[in-house]
């Protein structure tokens, strides 16, 4: 077994290294499908997210295991970098690989974000009263885009948001394993980044007026290739 922990959170090794062994029994289950979440409530108050990365196939074990990084590691990294640029994510705590010869299952600690919403709001409802929210994304994803970061799942479920008692908005990346780094993300790729986001024609047309605002771009090219990406991913998806 393979233990990294970062070291501010050094304090809760003795709790970290148990993690494989508590992990099925203790806890809430907060998502579950091909990978698991759960949160613990340690003695000391804190709230953590525990995510566990099943086995996988034989050979993603073998190119984990010796080629690349498995995902729970990059995640880690990721958050890291991702944090020192200042965009909002999730603090990484550690990460465990469990393994014998092959990686086996591993696992991602986290502290929980506080936020409590996410993009899928925006599936039926009107946009209305979320306007600013809309365009405070797409200044943020502006950002992450300017600074050659591009998340490859870039999902409703992925993008946590919620304001706080004076009304300013905050947001939270998440399940960052997956991303291009230090690549010069280009319009039509910006675009394409918004296709598996979920909304109505009109949430597409407003995300792409504020997020071409924000970058100094042709609006009329942003709302074409954001639409055209948008209806193109979702066609045989409905």
């Amino acid at each position: 077994m393979e233990i990294h922990i970062n070291p501010q959170y050094d304090f809760l090794r003795p709790w970290i290294i148990t993690i494989p062994q508590i992990f099925s029994s203790q806890g809430t289950i907060i998502y579950q499908g091909r990978n698991q979440i759960r949160t613990f409530i340690l003695p000391n108050g804190m709230y953590i997210n525990v995510k566990q990365y099943r086995q996988p196939a034989l050979y993603n074990r073998l190119a984990y295991s010796y080629i690349r990084d498995p995902k729970a590691v990059r995640a880690y990294n990721n958050a890291l970098y991702l944090q020192g640029v200042q965009i909002p994510t999730p603090t990484p705590i550690a990460y465990i690989l469990c393994n014998k010869y092959l990686l086996k299952e591993s696992y991602l600690i986290t502290i929980q974000s506080p936020l409590t919403r996410n993009f899928y709001e925006f599936r039926y409802n009107s946009i209305d009263d979320n306007k600013d929210v809309i365009t405070e994304f797409a200044k943020l994803t502006a950002d992450i885009h300017k600074k050659n970061i591009l998340h490859k799942d870039y999902s409703p479920g992925n993008i946590l948001f919620d304001r706080d008692s004076t009304g300013k908005i905050h947001f939270s990346i998440l399940d960052i394993n997956r991303m291009q780094l230090n690549k010069e993300i280009s319009l039509r790729r910006a675009c394409k980044n918004f296709c598996r986001l979920w909304g109505n024609e009109d949430f597409f047309i407003y995300l792409a007026q504020e997020y071409a605002k924000a970058r100094g771009w042709d609006e009329k090219k942003v709302k074409y290739w954001t639409i055209f990406y948008w209806k193109r991913f979702w066609k045989n998806r409905k």
